[in-house]
């Protein structure tokens, strides 16, 4: 089922539109050296074949885990003897390229400098770190996205219905064709792979007979739908309610059931101010560190990082204190209660503000004892509205006793 034509090729659409580099590229006869990098069953090997078969140039693929620097320079003997002796260019695709040491990187240099070849690298890691400079430097960088639930779809149903894949011979169930496109996460080499192991079992393809192919059961889960409202709520009211079991099973059905993982990364970080807040400052740090982990690295392995948030969030001790205060100051602005700023607040750095009076009469807190001073900071209409009113739960229980002291202090109280 590998595209043949870059018209055949799905998912992609910001690298293989009209205009863009690689397009042009494929439709020049000019060498050119390319570095695809993107998660697993993204079409990188795919690009390369296919810039091959467009060009009609030779094709010659290194896997970078089993070939070493006497593998490449045999290759690109062989590809500048065929160049001599017919001008034929070759596409040199090297798989996995990042784990090319920098000998075996620097034996590419002359082929790529002198345009013996067309190099095409393939990396699912970040060529910054993993690629030498000098290589990368000559070479046209481009990152290819994980594949959305739709072209997954079109990948599957391209393949039941198309004479290279099961030619009409199978009917996939649309609940079939549902658990599969969970099941792929975005990898269509996956999602073909399941396919072909469901097709040897029955021409009628139900999600009974996938999950019997692949030993995995269908997660009744629609991402759209009420199972995606109901489960995510149930997973927040499960951390909220401190348990953690109950909400590492509602993470579990939403990882297995394809849910994207920034997602979930995200709502954890709103629980982690809404629901926690000062009681446990730290798990917020948790929370961000989990959203960014999940972002550098995906998953299956940000499952982890994944579990470790839920964990912390649910046995926090819980406040909500920051949703409250936050709510209240806002709702007081929109019902009109603004007021001036003071003036000892304004700021007094422009030309002209001493003669308004700007700053004027301003108390340095740094330059009294403990940091601190009486003078009026809110506007006149808020003075005595109190928005924070922290609980005695966790880490929030010394916070609401300095709190309140400096609160007195300032109010003159």
């Amino acid at each position: 089922m590998r595209p043949r034509t870059l018209d055949e090729v799905i998912g992609q659409r910001h690298l293989l539109g009209q205009g863009t580099p690689l397009r042009r590229l494929v439709e020049s006869e000019a060498p050119m050296s390319l570095f695809l990098w993107g998660p697993p069953g993204t079409g990188k090997t795919t690009l390369a074949y296919v810039v091959s078969n467009v060009t009609k140039r030779r094709f010659v693929e290194i896997s970078a885990v089993s070939a070493g620097v006497k593998d490449v320079r045999a290759a690109i003997d062989d590809a500048r003897r065929e160049l001599g002796m017919t001008g034929r260019q070759t596409v040199l695709f090297v798989d996995e390229v990042h784990r090319f040491n920098k000998a075996q990187q620097d034996a590419l240099l002359p082929a790529v400098e002198n345009r013996w070849v067309t190099f095409i690298g393939a990396t699912t890691e970040n060529p910054f770190f993993s690629v030498i400079s000098p290589l990368l430097s000559r070479s046209l960088l481009l990152t290819l996205e994980s594949l959305s639930d739709d072209d997954v779809r079109a990948v599957l149903e391209r393949a039941v219905s198309d004479p290279r894949g099961l030619g009409g011979r199978a009917t996939l169930a649309p609940e079939a064709l549902d658990h599969l496109v969970r099941l792929a996460g975005g990898d269509a080499r996956r999602s073909l792979t399941y396919l072909e192991a469901a097709a040897l079992l029955a021409d009628d393809i139900t999600a009974e007979v996938v999950e019997k192919a692949v030993d995995k059961a269908a997660v009744r889960y629609d991402r759209q739908g009420d199972q995606h409202y109901d489960v995510i709520s149930a997973f927040i009211k499960s951390m909220r309610g401190s348990d953690a079991d109950a909400a590492l099973h509602y993470l579990a059905r939403m990882i297995e059931a394809g849910e994207d993982p920034r997602f979930i990364a995200r709502r954890i970080v709103i629980f982690a101010s809404e629901d926690v807040g000062m009681a446990d400052p730290t798990c917020l740090q948790t929370a961000v560190a989990t959203a960014q982990a999940v972002q550098l690295i995906g998953l299956p392995e940000g499952q982890i990082n994944l579990a470790q948030a839920v964990i912390h969030c649910a046995l926090a001790p819980k406040s909500n204190a920051v949703v409250k205060a936050i709510g209240a100051a806002i709702g007081d602005v929109r019902r009109g209660l603004i007021g001036q700023v003071p003036s000892h607040l304004r700021d007094a750095h422009y030309p002209g503000a001493a003669k308004l009076g700007h700053g004027e009469g301003y108390k340095y807190p740094h330059d009294y004892d403990h940091g601190l001073v009486r003078q009026d900071y809110a506007p006149e209409q808020v003075r005595d509205r109190r928005y924070y009113e922290p609980t005695r739960h966790g880490a929030e229980a010394p916070v609401a006793e300095r709190w309140s002291k400096i609160r007195d202090f300032l109010r003159g109280s």
